[in-house]
């Protein structure tokens, strides 16, 4: 019992500490689909609730382009100003995070994930205050376009 908590409970906190650490401020959604499918899917539900897809980026193109490998990984770069405007009005520097971006890739296992900033983490980083309401319905959207494009 000795060994346990001296070595191997320490150790897991640790392990456990890192993998937290790594994605602050990310919410991350396993998906069911390829990277690609995942971002088609994620594009139709954002156009079919009036979001505007402003651009998105293939990275893995990019260093293929380059003479690299890199395994799928795509940014979808999404808005809608009715929502962002009220963001940037109660801290400016929201802008520097808007829009939206959702990351889809596939990891070292083969496993697709997707991942948007986390609004409540966004709230912190900017000192937002008094737009709580925008921020729970950006939170309620993200989690519902999330789970549409990753199902």
């Amino acid at each position: 019992m000795n060994v346990f908590r001296i070595i191997i409970l320490p150790l897991i906190l640790l392990l456990c500490w890192g993998v937290t650490q790594a994605a602050d401020g990310l919410v991350v959604v396993k998906s069911n689909h390829s990277v690609a499918a995942t971002a088609d899917k994620l594009e139709a539900v954002l156009s079919e609730n009036g979001m505007k897809i402003m651009n998105r980026i293939n990275h893995a193109a990019g260093a293929e382009s380059a003479g690299l490998e890199l395994r799928p990984t795509e940014v979808v770069i999404f808005g809608n100003p009715k929502v962002g405007t009220p963001l940037m009005q109660c801290a400016q520097s929201v802008a520097v995070d808007l829009p939206q971006k959702a990351l889809i890739w596939e990891d070292e296992g083969g496993q697709v994930w997707l991942g948007y900033n986390d609004p409540e983490y966004l709230k912190t980083r900017h000192s937002i205050e008094g737009c709580d309401a925008v921020l729970e319905k950006v939170s309620g959207a993200l989690a519902k376009f999330s789970s549409a494009a990753t199902r």
